[in-house]
């Protein structure tokens, strides 16, 4: 496979297009048969071997227009400023060093920003690759690379030359010297150019994903509002993920396991001839979950991001009965089904986010009201603190919440050491539990969801 499309698949990886080893093969034979030629024809057909969604078109489409884009001539060029640099392009001398004259000729053929000639361009590409540039991570390193760059072009020779001539005091020379620093200007640019472009192709998706795994591992309750585009994307492909995992699992099961004794049993009345295979199928119970959310104010930034997890696994979680309480227990399903989901979490907080949390109340209505949603085959996936302000914890409710249900999670927001303290009730809950996690990050829901899907 060739360099250049080694590269483009690794951007795309980079820019969230999930581009397997068998459609790199196949983009490989792709550009066997079309070439580099019709540069159209290839973005087409790149864009049905390696996109597999509208969203993944429209990212190939913009990684390939700037991973194979010709380098522009800067804006505003007038054609007396363009006649002037091809004048001192001309006016370049020979100094009898072959590695200068390469330097000036390459300087010269740019004619500005980004420019040049495809030969020029694809020498500063092989030593923008041979420094490392592909590696850049953060536009701070832009500086580092082209300096490695401009040394592999052997930019040392040039800068010792203009010393040299800078040392010396005749008109000539000074005249020399300047047309020198001309050019490598001229080339630095080129050169930046070059490693600008390597930072929007594999530096800027890198950046942005360092950004999302800090937000990820931050502690909900300090995530501001900035964050929150970057936690909703980040969100997203956590429960891409998850959904991707466990429907695979699915898939694995239902291909069953050789039964040996039912098999030789069912043959041998017929000698085993034909011979019928018999497997033994373990029976999967689809996902089904009923959360209950604290959402008073203490409690509210894990609400949202477990809410936000939940309903963006809904390929995976079909069945799902979303509740939020702080004093009474409300149905919210419909309300999270019906409006964006930002919306509607500003209506959840506004209308019963207020008032003092009491968890036996909310126990109260559950078994009043939703008691048949709760089942044998449910997880109740509690989230809380488990702080009631002193009202009755109406333990008996929560034991026969867990005798009916699968099992209850509990995705607790205060730390172990402080359970039990003041109006805590955790200790209390904490036998009927089949599990609690302490879950201060959004990287500590993905874990508790996905240890939820495995019990199914």
């Amino acid at each position: 496979m060739e360099r250049a499309l080694n590269g483009f698949i690794r951007a795309l990886r980079l820019a969230g297009v999930e581009a397997s080893t068998a459609e790199a093969i196949d983009a490989a034979r792709t550009l066997a048969l079309v070439g580099y030629d019709d540069r159209e024809a290839l973005r087409a057909s790149f864009g049905v071997v390696l996109a597999k969604s509208e969203t993944e078109k429209s990212i190939h489409d913009t990684v390939f227009d700037q991973y194979f884009a010709r380098p522009a001539e800067p804006a505003g060029k007038s054609q007396e400023t363009e006649a002037e640099e091809n004048s001192s392009a001309g006016d370049s001398p020979e100094t009898g060093d072959p590695e200068i004259d390469g330097l000036l000729g390459m300087a010269a053929g740019g004619g500005g920003d980004g420019g040049g000639s495809d030969a020029t361009r694809a020498q500063i590409n092989r030593a923008a690759t041979e420094a490392g540039a592909d590696e850049i991570r953060f536009q701070s390193q832009t500086s580092y690379y082209v300096a490695r760059t401009m040394d592999r072009l052997g930019i040392g020779a040039l800068e010792a030359r203009l010393i040299e001539l800078l040392n010396r005091n005749r008109p000539e020379a000074q005249a020399e010297a300047q047309i020198l620093a001309d050019a490598r200007d001229r080339l630095r640019r080129m050169v930046r150019a070059a490693i600008d472009r390597r930072y929007e192709l594999y530096g800027r998706p890198a950046t942005e994903q360092f950004m999302t795994d800090v937000a990820v591992n931050k502690a909900m309750a300090q995530i501001g509002t900035s964050d929150l585009p970057r936690m909703k994307a980040a969100v997203a492909r956590m429960a891409k993920r998850l959904a991707v995992k466990h429907s695979r699992r699915q898939r694995i099961k239902l291909n069953g396991q050789l039964d040996v004794r039912r098999t030789l049993r069912a043959n041998a009345g017929r000698d085993s001839v034909p011979f019928d295979l018999v497997f033994r199928y373990k029976r999967r119970d689809k996902p089904r979950i009923v959360a209950v959310c604290d959402v008073s104010g203490s409690v509210s930034a894990h609400a949202r991001f477990l809410l936000l997890f939940l309903h963006t696994l809904h390929h995976a979680v079909t069945d799902l009965a979303t509740f939020v309480f702080s004093n009474t227990l409300h149905d919210v399903e419909d309300l999270l089904e019906r409006l964006p989901f930002e919306q509607a979490m500003a209506q959840i907080l506004r209308d019963y986010g207020g008032g003092g949390t009491d968890y036996g109340a909310a126990f109260a209505k559950l078994e009043d009201e939703y008691w048949d949603d709760i089942d044998k085959r449910t997880t109740v996936l509690m989230l809380g603190d488990g702080r009631s302000n002193y009202t009755p914890a109406r333990i008996e409710l929560f034991r026969e919440m867990a005798d009916r249900a699968k099992r209850i999670v509990w995705l607790a927001t205060e730390a172990p050491g402080r359970w039990g303290t003041g109006d805590s009730y955790m200790l209390k809950y904490l036998p009927y539990c089949a599990q609690v996690s302490h879950c201060v990050t959004v990287a500590d829901l993905e874990r508790a969801v996905d240890e939820v899907l495995e019990a199914y």
